[in-house]
């Protein structure tokens, strides 16, 4: 009975959820790969964070993807399955120093105690036309990590969900406007077969 209870109070808070503008966000171009720079200060410690960002059981939690072991050990082989896709690839970390920067595949991520909490900076290469759609996807898992971290998690909202959400579009459009891209109305895989 507490299980289904706590499953229908993410619901309901997942519906209420509303995130806030496009913030925060930046892009260096380089071809057709553009690298998206995400900064989101956190509530956490670095430590805490941290934790959220290498172990298989919180990355479930808020991530757009999965891995089958441990992101904490430079040097670690996992396989990453980007939620939603069949997409399943082996990544390597190349660089983890705890609790400061984390590298794998093609995401970085660097950690500063800043002000009692964490500020949290991702880089991530996406090709360039959906670099919109990877700020609006990442800005809403850092929410998601937020909330979860504070003990009300809200469930993960990624993928085919948060595509079908008002507010995704929004954000999607906002950070398009931001960027001055245009947007392919299609995910990566439709619009790859196009």
């Amino acid at each position: 009975m507490g299980a289904d209870r706590e499953k229908e109070k993410k619901v309901i808070d997942h519906e209420q959820y509303e995130p806030g503008p496009a913030r925060g966000a930046q892009i260096r171009k380089d071809g057709e790969k553009w690298t998206l720079i995400l900064v989101r200060k956190l509530r956490h410690s670095p430590e805490k964070v941290w934790q959220a960002l290498t172990d298989p059981a919180h990355l479930c939690e808020w991530a757009p993807f999965e891995v089958d072991g441990s992101l904490g050990t430079a040097g670690t082989k996992v396989n990453l399955t980007w939620m939603g896709t069949q997409q399943v690839s082996e990544a390597t970390v190349t660089r983890a120093d705890a609790p400061r920067v984390l590298e794998y595949s093609d995401i970085r991520w660097e950690l500063e105690a800043f002000g009692g909490g964490t500020r949290l900076t991702l880089w991530h290469s996406i090709d360039r036309r959906f670099i919109s759609w990877g700020a609006a996807g990442w800005h809403i898992c850092f929410d998601v990590l937020d909330r979860l971290l504070a003990g009300e998690p809200i469930g993960r909202i990624i993928g085919a969900t948060a595509i079908k959400l008002a507010r995704w579009q929004r954000l999607k459009a906002e950070y398009a406007q931001q960027f001055g891209v245009e947007t392919p109305d299609r995910p990566p895989q439709a619009a790859e077969k196009s």
